[in-house]
């Protein structure tokens, strides 16, 4: 520790010991979660012999139907598909949407915006060549109220004869406003039902899952799907996604995510179904030493006199912890000084850049074992006002906690 300010060393202490009530609480939610995991591990009868992979076309895995039926009931799903060849939770989401979407049928957005790789992918930014605008679907979205939340009235008024379905974002992604929890969720999706009962309710859940004792399908949602790199990976899956929701639209992403007629038959597990298996049984536990990390930061930053969301007591319904530096120079300090403090790749300097799927230069910091792994600690943002890295992830609080410390020790050489 004496690599660091001894100023901040101090600060650090004391903080820890503020914030150890709210660790109690994380840790309350960690254990309910491990529970029922655990319980959906039993319920399967996951043997040593569904730990094993496939090859080929992958017909008959039966590792990789077990697997399948965990997630459904951790996730209190009809059904679910869990595959390593989604390269990330973008690939997850397009499944969904292209498999349930025809044209003519207009997809709804209540929260503003969506998360910035789903710009193009829908066609609200670029040109890309594919997007759901160019097979005639319609978008149309709802921005946030003036305080943040969900406008109900202009929700009511937006759903009309041609919604066929309403996305959710559960995590805030890059906006410096409230992410959805799982309370406020049933009170929308019960809202959306009553108005239209026949539209599908679409959850882009990464980041959240197990942050709450409940998931989006437990909610309402008929689809929900995620990344495997992010939480439900607990830190070892080294690539994939899942989808879980009503077994028809579940099948629908399927279609998408192979090909009509062939859907979820196919699909080597190859090498890493243990490693499935495994990161999803350590999930909760790694979801909670994020949690605390993200709580320590929020506490941390905001004595340093920064602006942060959420405060450190405050509930959380994901795993990004968004810090106000103000400008763009701190933002790359940031994340200059978090790379430094990561186990790979510590030397790289991060500069902003432009990505594939952002509308801004994007600064980036994730020395992980598994490239773009968020759950092992990340940080990114885009440069463009408030100035904001959104922080998420931690292999262990002790971790977070060391990168905190270099990532301030960077931002206050800037005065």
């Amino acid at each position: 520790m004496a690599y660091y300010n001894q100023d901040l060393v101090s600060l650090s202490a004391e903080v820890d010991n503020e914030v150890q009530p709210v660790y109690r609480l994380i840790e309350d939610m960690a254990l309910k979660n491990h529970a029922k995991v655990l319980e959906s591990f039993r319920r399967v009868r996951v043997s040593e012999f569904h730990l094993k992979g496939s090859t080929g076309y992958g017909y008959g895995d039966q590792g990789r139907a077990a697997l399948e039926e965990v997630y459904a009931a951790v996730f209190r799903a009809e059904a679910a598909l869990v595959r390593s060849q989604f390269v990330s939770g973008t690939h997850a989401i397009a499944a969904c949407l292209y498999g349930v979407l025809r044209p003519g049928d207009e997809l709804l957005a209540v929260q503003g915006e969506p998360y910035d790789t789903l710009g193009e992918m829908i066609g609200v930014r670029g040109e890309s060549n594919g997007s759901l605008r160019e097979f005639g679907v319609i978008y149309k979205q709802v921005d946030p109220s003036p305080g943040g939340g969900i406008d109900y009235p202009a929700v009511e008024e937006a759903l009309g004869d041609k919604t066929k379905m309403v996305m959710l974002q559960r995590s805030r992604g890059y906006h410096w406003g409230p992410s959805l929890g799982i309370n406020e969720m049933k009170k929308l999706i019960s809202f959306i039902k009553q108005k239209k009962p026949d539209v599908v309710v679409f959850v882009d859940n990464c980041y959240g899952e197990f942050v709450e004792n409940e998931e989006p399908v437990e909610a309402g949602a008929d689809l929900a799907a995620g990344s495997l790199i992010k939480n439900p990976g607990g830190g070892v899956a080294p690539t994939g996604g899942y989808i879980v929701g009503r077994k028809k639209y579940v099948d629908a992403a399927a279609n998408r995510w192979s090909a009509p007629g062939i859907g979820a038959e196919v699909g080597p597990s190859q090498d890493c179904q243990r490693l499935l298996f495994q990161g999803l049984f350590l999930a909760p536990h790694i979801v909670a030493e994020a949690l605390k990390g993200m709580v320590f930061a929020a506490r941390f930053f905001e004595k340093l006199g920064f602006a942060v969301m959420p405060e450190y007591h405050e509930e959380r319904n994901d795993i990004v912890q968004a810090i106000g530096l103000g400008a763009p120079e701190r933002m790359v300090a940031f994340c200059r000084g978090l790379q430094g403090a990561s186990p790979v790749d510590s030397h790289v300097r991060p500069e902003p850049n432009a990505m594939p799927g952002y509308g801004d230069p994007v600064i980036m910091a994730a020395g992980t074992f598994i490239q773009g792994a968020s759950l092992e600690l990340s940080a990114d943002g885009p440069i463009r006002p408030p100035y904001a890295v959104y922080l998420q992830g931690g292999l262990s609080k002790e971790y977070v906690k060391l990168a905190v410390l270099s990532a301030a020790r960077e931002v206050l050489k800037l005065g």
